[in-house]
């Protein structure tokens, strides 16, 4: 996780355990990480373009509302705007800012997450995740034992790889911006 921040390269968090949802959201925004916590999207990886048309639509929909352009429709008709935007929010507010596919996963549950497994794996892109006694680690690149039904358990990885990564992305805009006052 470490080198994956020094090196700026793009982690997606992805924990749809409802008992730490929220704290996977509140974590994520908080250190600017993309994630899922709510249901895995069929197709992010693999047919990544036609997911980043509904993220780009959520977006597009969200500075509509904030700008006011939704006030020329009727009531009923900004409702069902609304409804559209929030169902968007759901499947896509975590990675409303994700511009390519991600450098790497972190996956919390592989058993209920078989989906982003199997894709990340035929897009080559290397997951970490919390490999408890139930599943088969092998298709993991970097596995860590532990229990991913406690919630404080979820919690405490959650935490240590969230920050051993965004501590060390900071360290590594540090050194670049130090790098470029130099030149």
């Amino acid at each position: 996780m470490s080198e994956l921040g020094k090196n700026e390269k793009v982690l997606l968090v992805i924990s749809t355990k409802k008992i730490v949802s929220n704290l996977t959201q509140e974590l994520c925004q908080k250190n600017n990480l993309p994630f899922i916590n709510t249901k895995w999207p069929a197709g992010l990886l693999t047919n990544f373009e036609m997911i980043i048309k509904n993220v780009k639509k959520l977006n597009s929909m969200k500075e509509e509302k904030e700008k006011g352009e939704w006030s020329k429709f009727v009531k009923h008709e900004q409702v069902k705007l609304d409804k559209e935007l929030n169902k968007l929010i759901k499947f896509y507010g975590g990675i409303a800012n994700l511009k390519k596919l991600p450098d790497a996963l972190f996956v919390i549950d592989i058993k209920k997450e078989k989906n982003s497994v199997k894709e990340s794996g035929e897009m080559k892109i290397p997951v970490v995740a919390v490999t408890d006694t139930n599943v088969n680690p092998d298709p993991i690149n970097y596995p860590i034992p532990g229990n991913d039904d406690s919630a404080t358990s979820i919690e405490y990885f959650l935490r240590e790889i969230i920050e051993a990564y965004a501590n060390s992305y900071l360290k590594g805009q540090e050194v670049k911006a130090n790098e470029t006052t130099k030149k």
